[in-house]
C-alpha cells in the first residue's frame, strides 16, 4: 500500500509539474509578441539616443540610462517566461515622428524610451505602467529674458517633432495669440544645438530631459530650465495593442520593482549621482508626482 500512495502521490505532482507547464506555455502562445520571440529568439527594442538619462549612447555606443534599466528587467522576464536558454537583444534607434510606427508595424517589440502615455495614442499602441513623470517647461540661457511663458510672446522656441510640447505651444499660440514661431526639430540633441547657436530663445520640453540635454553643452552652468509646467507627462513603455499576456508581463515586471523599493535604487543611480557622458549629478530629487506614481502603480494615461 506504501508504494502505491507514493506512486500516485509521484504522479499527482508530476501531473502538477506537467499542468504548470501547460499553463506557461499556453500563456507564451496567447501572446503572439512572446510566440514570435520565443520562436525567433530575439526581441527587438526601441530606444532613443539622447534622452539622457533615460535612454542615450554611452561613450561605447551602448545604450545606456533610466529607461534602459528597467527595460533589462522587462527582457530577463521575457526570456525566462520563453523558457529560452538564449534571447539575442537587437536594439533599434527609434525618434518622436516614427516610435509609434514601428511598434504598431512589428518593427520594435518594446519601446523603451521617453513617451507619454496619452487617451489619443492609447488608440494606437498600448502603454505600460507609468514609470516617471516629468513637467513640461523651458531650457533657457541663464540670465536672459525668457522666465516663464510669457516670455515667450513674439519670440522663437524649438522643440522636439511629434511631441506633447509641440502640441502644448500650438494651442498656446491659437489661444494666447501669443505670436510665437515654432521650430521643430528631429531629437533632444539638435533642439539643443539650436538653441546654443541663438536662433532661438527657448527649448521647450519635459523638465527632466531638458535637465539632460544641459549636460551636454561645453559649460552647463549657462542654462537653466524655467517656467510653470504646462502639463504633466506619464512616461510608459509602448507594445501593439491588443495582446494582454504581453502587456501584463511587462507590467508586473515594473509594478514588482516599486513594490520591491528597488526602482528607488535605480532613481538614485541616474537622478542623485553622476552619470555619463560628463559624470555630471542631475540633483533631479523624486517628485511628489513620482512618488505617487510608485506607491500607486498605474497605466492611466494623463489626458
Amino acid at each position: 500500500m506504501k508504494a502505491v500512495k507514493a506512486t500516485c502521490l509521484g504522479l499527482a505532482m508530476l501531473g502538477a509539474t506537467l499542468g504548470m507547464g501547460a499553463v506557461q506555455a499556453s500563456d507564451v502562445a496567447a501572446s503572439p509578441t512572446l510566440a514570435r520571440i520565443k520562436e525567433s529568439g530575439t526581441i527587438t527594442i526601441g530606444h532613443r539616443t539622447t534622452s539622457i538619462p533615460f535612454s542615450y549612447y554611452d561613450s561605447n555606443q551602448k545604450v545606456i540610462g533610466y529607461s534602459q534599466d528597467i527595460c533589462d528587467k522587462v527582457v530577463a522576464e521575457v526570456k525566462k517566461q520563453a523558457g529560452l536558454s538564449r534571447l539575442d537583444v537587437r536594439m533599434v534607434p527609434v525618434t518622436s515622428q516614427n516610435r509609434i510606427s514601428l511598434v504598431q508595424n512589428g518593427t520594435v517589440d518594446l519601446e523603451c524610451g521617453v513617451t507619454t502615455n496619452l487617451k489619443a495614442r492609447q488608440q494606437q499602441v498600448a502603454f505600460s505602467t507609468t514609470f516617471f513623470v516629468a513637467g513640461t517647461r523651458l531650457l533657457v540661457k541663464r540670465g536672459g529674458p525668457v522666465h516663464d511663458f510669457p516670455d515667450l510672446s513674439g519670440k522663437t522656441v524649438v522643440t522636439n517633432a511629434g511631441t506633447t510640447s509641440e502640441r502644448i505651444l500650438r494651442k498656446l499660440n491659437d489661444d494666447k495669440k501669443a505670436n510665437i514661431t515654432i521650430q521643430s526639430a528631429k531629437d533632444y540633441g539638435e533642439s539643443f544645438l539650436i538653441l546654443q547657436s541663438g536662433r532661438v530663445s527657448a527649448f521647450m520640453m519635459d523638465d527632466v530631459l531638458l535637465s539632460g540635454a544641459k549636460t551636454l553643452a561645453p559649460n552647463p552652468a549657462q542654462w537653466e530650465v524655467v517656467g510653470t509646467p504646462q502639463s504633466f507627462e506619464a512616461y510608459g513603455f509602448m507594445m501593439r495593442k491588443d495582446d494582454p499576456e504581453f502587456k501584463k508581463l511587462v507590467d508586473g515586471v515594473i509594478t514588482g520593482l516599486m513594490k520591491s523599493g528597488e526602482i528607488k535604487g535605480l532613481y538614485d543611480k541616474w537622478f542623485s549621482k553622476p552619470v555619463p557622458p560628463k559624470n555630471i549629478n542631475f540633483e533631479f530629487p523624486m517628485s511628489a508626482a513620482v512618488k505617487k506614481a510608485y506607491d500607486q502603480p498605474s497605466d492611466e494615461a494623463f489626458e
